[in-house]
């Protein structure tokens, strides 16, 4: 008999924040600061006051707040679902390097923040709580090495609610028994599916998937708070998660390094706007320009060179929508020839009809080349006959090359310039201090 699911549910609640490295605290600060700031700045997209609006409606009366310039005060669930798709309305959350399908940020603490609000739970619990999640949701997400993913899954949306599962149940004081509980009913609530890629319509969808994990975390840990029950071998049995959504599995690796290596330092910080398989083409290119400039008229093609699933999901000549833009690297690449790449404005609606952008981005070429997950090679041929070429192996903000809290302030100051900078300066420095706060009732924007 296996007993994955009850050791992750028991080394959780083990959790104590006396004993978290320097450096994973470091990383917990800055994650949840550019969680935020990417809240904040996706509050106002079309999409996200669709889901607003909706939020508002299923869960008045709350304590928890949906952070916006005038977010509402809404029930826990409801602010889960928001602030969840407000964090990755804009592909501006980060994941995690080596990617394991999982982002963190944008599952985890939107479900932390509506517990910590609604129950008045202390800076130092919530972040206790996000390592001790994440610790848990990173594992699950390499145990299923992305298999379901080449099924269909949308992989954040099925790994989502154990993350938020468990930091939600950790702040309602759930024990190890309670916690398992929550970790099985989360299990029936995973879901999320990337056919949007395929069908070149619905990108708004894949906002929700975030939104929808942390509200499920929600829902998961309050029930089993009431006592409700889940299996408690939801992830390893036999028609449990890993085997129900997942063509390929590793048992071990949800238990591999538990309490000895802390998987958080895994997390990543999104220098560009856009899907993770495009950042290192953009750090390429971003290179190769501060070598030589350019301009869009002078090029005659571009080549990138990149892994197997980046070609197979990420080569969309012809993006429709501003999600798929994002997710397009051909059409990436040309709006950084274009427009300023780290400024998540210059994906407007505009950029899907820039002639200027659409011209360059038919001649860029997309192929598979032997490089690890993530990695790319780019040329850039110019009409002069000029050759430019650069390989990224080792991404900035990742953790080879960490970010630094200058790096998260400079991305935050971006996403919030439309707010007052007192303001937004206050907000980021508090939340850089989170443990000397006793409640995180002054979140919002």
């Amino acid at each position: 008999m296996t007993d994955e699911t009850r050791r992750l549910a028991a080394y959780a609640a083990s959790v104590k924040y006396d004993d978290l490295p320097p450096a994973v605290l470091e990383r917990a600060h800055n994650t949840i600061a550019d969680t935020i700031g990417a809240m904040i700045y996706g509050y106002e997209l079309p999409w996200s006051r669709m889901i607003v609006k909706y939020a508002q409606s299923a869960g008045p009366g709350g304590r928890s707040r949906i952070m916006g310039p005038d977010g509402p005060l809404v029930q826990p669930a409801a602010a889960a679902l928001a602030n969840g798709s407000l964090a990755h309305a804009f592909e501006m959350d980060g994941a995690t390097k080596p990617s394991a399908g999982v982002h963190p940020g944008a599952t985890v603490f939107p479900a932390l923040l509506a517990i910590a609000q609604d129950r008045g739970a202390s800076g130092k619990q919530v972040l206790t709580a996000f390592v001790a999640a994440t610790e848990i949701m990173v594992r699950i997400g390499r145990a299923t090495k992305k298999s379901n993913e080449h099924r269909g899954f949308h992989a954040p949306g099925t790994t989502g609610p154990f993350g938020a599962a468990v930091g939600a149940g950790l702040l309602l004081g759930l024990d190890a028994a309670k916690l398992t509980n929550a970790i099985g009913i989360a299990a029936s609530l995973s879901c999320g599916l990337i056919q949007f890629s395929r069908a070149g319509t619905g990108g708004m969808v894949k906002r929700l998937h975030f939104g929808r994990a942390a509200e499920s975390g929600v829902l998961a840990a309050s029930l089993a708070a009431e006592g409700f029950t889940g299996p408690h071998d939801a992830l390893e049995g036999e028609f449990g998660f890993l085997h129900a959504f997942c063509d390929e599995r590793d048992i071990g690796a949800l238990t591999l390094g538990l309490g000895e290596n802390y998987v958080t330092l895994s997390i990543y910080m999104k220098r560009f706007p856009c899907h993770g398989t495009a950042q290192a083409p953009l750090q390429a290119l971003e290179e190769i320009r501060a070598e030589r400039s350019f301009t869009p008229a002078d090029i005659a093609g571009i080549e990138i060179t990149a892994d197997a699933d980046t070609v197979e999901r990420h080569n969309i000549p012809n993006p429709t929508d501003a999600m798929l833009a994002q997710y397009s690297v051909p059409f990436c690449i040309a709006l950084a020839c274009c427009r300023n790449p780290h400024d998540p404005r210059s994906f407007d609606q505009s950029a899907l009809t820039d002639r200027e952008i659409r011209t360059v981005s038919a001649l860029v070429k997309l192929s598979q080349g032997n490089l690890k997950r993530g990695a790319a090679s780019v040329t850039v041929r110019l009409k002069d006959n000029t050759v430019l070429s650069r390989t990224v192996t080792v991404i900035r903000a990742t953790p080879d090359i960490p970010p630094t809290r200058d790096d998260v302030y400079e991305k935050f100051s971006l996403l919030t310039n439309h707010l007052p900078r007192a303001r937004m300066e206050e907000l980021f420095r508090r939340v850089q201090n989170l443990e000397s706060e006793p409640d995180l009732a002054w979140i919002a924007a």
